[in-house]
C-alpha cells in the first residue's frame, strides 16, 4: 500500500475537523446513555440531539485555538495528542460554563446533560480522537513495512537523539527502521524509550549489530565529539558492516525544542560519515570576529594561493572586509581555478592574481612596490618529501630562497605581519624538505629577533612605543587532510580501483588537521602574534596510516582489497614531531596553539650560511647542496636516503655542531 493513502491531498484538514466533530456528537449521545442506565425516551430524545450539537459545535473552539486539525495524521505524536488534550480542555469548560449558565436560566437546550455528562462527553471525545489518530498512523506504519528500511541505532539518547527519532520516524519510515538507543548515562541502562531498548556505550556491539541485523548508527550532533574518542564502538560498527551517519556540518541545522531542523522545517539532513569525520580530534574554535577586526581595510598578500592550504587562507581571508588581495602562485592552471574561484565566489572582493616564482627577486621587488600589502601570509613550498630528496637544489631555491625574498621585500616596503607556514618535518628532519623548512623558519626567526633589538635600541633614552616593525611568525603543523598529493585521496583511489593500498611501513604514524581548521588556526597565530614566535598547532592524537588504510577499507564495504607494505620513501620516519628535543612550549591566546621555546640565532651569520646555501644550490650540485644544509642543521640526519653517508662523514669530521656555533646568539 503506498502511503500516497495518508497524504493530506486525500485526507485535508476539513476531513479530520468533521471527524472530530463526529466523536464529540456520538460521545454526548453515549455518555447521556450512560448516566441515565441505558434508557432513551422519545420525551427526552431531542434534548440529547440538540444538546449534542451544541457541544460538537462548541468543541470547535478549542480545536481552533490548537489547530488540532492541522496536522497530518501518520506522523502523530506525543506532542499533537497534548493539543489534542487541552482543545478539549478547553471546550470542555466552556460546556460547562453554558451548563450552569443555560440551567441557572431555565434554559432547556442542554436540560438532558448535567455537569458530569458533559465531563464524560469530552472525556470520551479526547480517547476517540487519540485512538483515531493512532490508528492511521499504525495502519500507515503497517502498510508501509519496514522489511526494506535500514535497521539503526542512535548514539545519544537524551542528547537530541528522542528528537532526531521521532523525526526519522515521522519524516520517513521507510528509509529507517530504529532498533536503539546508545547512552553513556548509566541511570536509563537497560530501560526503553519509543519503544525500543537503550544500551550503554560500554556493551559489546559487534554481537548486537550482528543480532539486530543492524545496518548503521546515527549519532547526534551533541555527542559527535563523544563519538570520535570511542573508537573501540566505531570499530565494532565498522567491522561489522554498519555505517555511520551524522548530521553534516555545513547544513547549519541546529535544535528546537529537541529536535533537530534546518530552516526552520522539521527536517533532518543525514549523511554518511568519510573517515576524516572519525578521525579522533576535538573541533577547533577560533575567534575569528578579532580576526576580521584587524584584517578589515588591509591589504593581504597571500604566496602559494593554489595549493591546499593557501586557497583556504584565500577562501577565510576573502570573507574579511579587506581593502585587496594579491595572490602569487607559479603552477599556472591551479592558480587560474583560483582566479575562476574569487570571480565567482568573491565578486566585490578586490583581487591580483598572479603567475610567478617566489625566488625571482625582481619580480617579487616589482610586486612589493606596486601592492605595499600589510599582511603577508606565506604558504609557497614544494612539500613532497621523495620528490624533494630527488631535487635539493630546488627545494633550497624554493623553500629556502623564496621564504628569504618574501621576508626581506615584507621589511623594505613596511608589511606588518609576516606569518609563515612550516611543517612538523622541520623537526629533528630526516629529508631535505623538512630541513629547507627548517632553514627557512631560522632566518625569519633571526630576522624579526634583529628588527626588535633595532627598534629597542632606537628607542633608548625616548619614551613612547617602539617604532613600528615588520613582525615574522612561524606556523607549525602536520598533515592537512585532503591537501593534494596527501595519504587519504590516494587510499579511497587505490580501494576504488580494488586495491592494492600501499602503507609503506606498518609503525608508521602521522598528525592530521582538517584544512580549515589549520587555515583559522594560521590566521589567528597570524594576527594575534608578537613576532618571533613559531606556533605549534594542537594536532590531537596520532594516527596509525596502517589502521587508517584498514578503516577505510572496512568502510567503503570492498571485499578482498589488500595492503601492501612497501617500505620508507626516501627521507620518511615512522613518527612525525612538532617539537624539537632541545625545545619545550608555553601557552598562548588559544588552547590550541602553543609557542616553541627554540634557540636563537645570530641574523648576519644565518644571512651569510644562506647566501652560500643558494650560491651551492645554484651549482645543482645534490651531494654539496645537502653538505651545506647539514652544516647548518646538525640535527639533520637523514633517514632512508643516499645522503645518509653524509651524516657518517659528517660525524667522523666532528659534525656540524661547533661548526655552526657561531649561528648562536
Amino acid at each position: 500500500m503506498s502511503s500516497w493513502y495518508f497524504s493530506k491531498n486525500v485526507l485535508p484538514y476539513w476531513v479530520i475537523l468533521v471527524a472530530d466533530t463526529l466523536f464529540v456528537f456520538v460521545c454526548s449521545i453515549i455518555s447521556f446513555w450512560i448516566i441515565n442506565g441505558g434508557q432513551f425516551t422519545a420525551a427526552n430524545l431531542e434534548s440529547v440531539l440538540l444538546s449534542s450539537l451544541f457541544y460538537a459545535i462548541l468543541s470547535w473552539v478549542g480545536a481552533r485555538i490548537y489547530k488540532t486539525y492541522a496536522g497530518i495524521l501518520r506522523y502523530t505524536s506525543f506532542v499533537d495528542l497534548l493539543k489534542l488534550t487541552y482543545a478539549n480542555l478547553v471546550s470542555m469548560g466552556l460546556a460547562v460554563l453554558c451548563c450552569v449558565l443555560f440551567h441557572s436560566q431555565g434554559w432547556t437546550l442542554l436540560s438532558a446533560h448535567s455537569i458530569l455528562s458533559t465531563c464524560l462527553v469530552f472525556a470520551f471525545s479526547t480517547m476517540a480522537m487519540w485512538l483515531f489518530r493512532m490508528l492511521v498512523k499504525t495502519l500507515y506504519e503497517t502498510a508501509t513495512s519496514k522489511s526494506k528500511a535500514t535497521r539503526v541505532l542512535i548514539y545519544g539518547a537524551l542528547n537530541g537523539g528522542i528528537g532526531l527519532a521521532n523525526n526519522i520516524r515521522s519524516e520517513d519510515p521507510l528509509k529507517y527502521d530504529l532498533r536503539g538507543f546508545i547512552t553513556h548515562e548509566k541511570r536509563i541502562k537497560d530501560m526503553k524509550l519509543l519503544g525500543v531498548p537503550v544500551y550503554t556505550a560500554d556493551q559489546d556491539f559487534g554481537a548486537i549489530v550482528r543480532r539486530e541485523r543492524i545496518k548503521g548508527v546515527l549519532v547526534t550532533p551533541s555527542c559527535l565529539e563523544e563519538f570520535r574518542a570511542n573508537q573501540r564502538i566505531q570499530d565494532e560498527f565498522i567491522n561489522n558492516g554498519a555505517h555511520i551517519f551524522m548530521v553534516h556540518a555545513a547544513q547549519e541545522a541546529v535544535l528546537k525544542d529537541g529536535m533537530l531542523v534546518e530552516n526552520n522545517e522539521n527536517k533532518v539532513q543525514i549523511q554518511e560519515v568519510s573517515v576524516e569525520d572519525l578521525l579522533p580530534r576535538s573541533e577547533i574554535r577560533v575567534d575569528l570576529k578579532s580576526v576580521g577586526e584587524q584584517l578589515a581595510g588591509k591589504r593581504v598578500l597571500i604566496t602559494g594561493s593554489a595549493g591546499s592550504i593557501g586557497m583556504e587562507i584565500v577562501r577565510q581571508v576573502a570573507h574579511f572586509n579587506v581593502e585587496k588581495l594579491m595572490l602569487i602562485d607559479q603552477a599556472e592552471t591551479p592558480q587560474h581555478d583560483v582566479r575562476l574561484m574569487m570571480a565567482r565566489e568573491f565578486p566585490h572582493v578586490p583581487c591580483e592574481v598572479v603567475v610567478a616564482s617566489i625566488s625571482r627577486r625582481t619580480r617579487m621587488e616589482y610586486v612589493f612596490r606596486y601592492f605595499r600589502p600589510d599582511y603577508v601570509f606565506h604558504a609557497a613550498a614544494y612539500k613532497h618529501v621523495p620528490m624533494m630528496e630527488d631535487n635539493p637544489s630546488e627545494a633550497v631555491l624554493n623553500n629556502v630562497y623564496g621564504t628569504k625574498v618574501i621576508a626581506d621585500m615584507s621589511v623594505k616596503y613596511g608589511a606588518r605581519k609576516f606569518v609563515m607556514v612550516s611543517t612538523d618535518k622541520a623537526v629533528n628532519p630526516t629529508n631535505v624538505m623538512g630541513c629547507s623548512k627548517r632553514i627557512s623558519e631560522i632566518y625569519v626567526q633571526s630576522l624579526d629577533r634583529k628588527l626588535k633589538m633595532e627598534a629597542m635600541a632606537a628607542a633608548k633614552g625616548k619614551d613612547g612605543p617602539l617604532e613600528e616593525r615588520t613582525q615574522f611568525m612561524t606556523t607549525r603543523f602536520g598533515n592537512v587532510l585532503g591537501s593534494n598529493g596527501s595519504v587519504i585521496p590516494l587510499f579511497r583511489e587505490q580501494i576504488k580501483r580494488g586495491g592494492p593500498v600501499t602503507v609503506t611501513d606498518e609503525r608508521i604514524v602521522r598528525y592530521f588537521m582538517l584544512i580549515p581548521e589549520a587555515c583559522k588556526l594560521v590566521l589567528e597565530a597570524g594576527t594575534k602574534g608578537n613576532g618571533g614566535e613559531i606556533f605549534v598547532f594542537d594536532m590531537g592524537a596520532p594516527v596509525k596510516i596502517a589502521d587508517l588504510a584498514k578503516r577505510m577499507i572496512a568502510m567503503s564495504g570492498a571485499r578482498n582489497v589488500k595492503i601492501e607494505y612497501t617500505g620508507l620513501r626516501d627521507g620518511e620516519k615512522l613518527y612525525e614531531e612538532v617539537l624539537g628535543a632541545m625545545e619545550g612550549t608555553k601557552p598562548t591566546f588559544h588552547e590550541k596553539i602553543r609557542i616553541a621555546q627554540v634557540r636563537e640565532y645570530d641574523y648576519d651569520a644565518v644571512s651569510k650560511e644562506i647566501e652560500e646555501l643558494t650560491d651551492v644550490a645554484k651549482l645543482f650540485d645534490n651531494m654539496e647542496t645537502v653538505r651545506k644544509m647539514k652544516r647548518i642543521v646538525p640535527e639533520y640526519k637523514s633517514n632512508n636516503s643516499v645522503y645518509e653517508q653524509l651524516d657518517a662523514e659528517m660525524d667522523q669530521n666532528g659534525g656540524g655542531v661547533d661548526k655552526n656555533a657561531h649561528l648562536l646568539s
